[in-house]
């Protein structure tokens, strides 16, 4: 679980955001921008983040806040599933990234395996719907984020590096590699593996 400053940070943003959003009174505008700017303050104090970095994060968000949605593609191939070694951090992972705006979340996850993989795949079923927060993702993330798992059908493609990926493999349960774990972790695999095995099992979430 994320320690309670980070999740007390996190509302405080998304009330300065959403009081910004609707507010039309210059003095109240000045009040939530100020609270803005304390989220940022208890981040930076209790993390390595650097404050200016995170005030333009904050600063970039407009509109109601909502969570953001991370989409994940499981895709198996003789038992085996196919993970990408991200550059950021040497970890693996299940390939996936933020859904984009005007794609469906199958689209997104189906572009996603594209862009990290090179496998071109076809989304057939939700396997989980988590909330990041509750599964245990380090570091943690400074926004509320929903993590969608498709499983998907492998329908051609080959296995190709990216800007983002330096490694393409398809791995056996027994042989899981070293995970990113800010993106996937040992649980949400064997999980993963589960829910692939029994086809008649319903969609995890939280």
């Amino acid at each position: 679980m994320e320690p309670k400053w980070l999740e007390w940070a996190k509302e405080l943003q998304a009330l300065s955001q959403d009081g910004l959003n609707y507010v039309e009174n210059v003095f109240d505008k000045e009040r939530y921008s100020r609270i803005s700017d304390i989220a940022a303050e208890m981040m930076a104090h209790n993390s390595d983040a650097d404050l200016d970095y995170i005030k333009k994060l904050f600063n970039g968000q407009e509109g109601h806040a909502t969570p953001k949605v991370d989409v994940r593609g499981v895709v198996f191939k003789e038992n085996k599933i196919l993970l990408v070694k991200e550059k950021l951090d040497g970890g693996w992972t299940v390939p996936g990234g933020w859904a984009d705006p005007n794609e469906t979340p199958s689209e997104s996850v189906e572009r996603e395996v594209f862009e990290e993989s090179g496998f071109i795949v076809k989304a057939k079923k939700i396997l989980a719907v988590y909330d990041r927060k509750k599964h245990g993702h380090v570091p943690p993330h400074p926004f509320h984020v929903y993590k969608i798992f498709f499983l998907c059908e492998l329908t051609g493609g080959e296995k190709t590096l990216s800007i983002e990926t330096d490694g393409v493999e398809f791995f056996k349960e027994d042989k899981i590699p070293e995970l990113s774990k800010a993106r996937t972790t040992p649980k949400q695999i064997a999980r993963m593996y589960e829910l692939f095995k029994n086809h008649e099992s319903a969609t995890d979430f939280d």
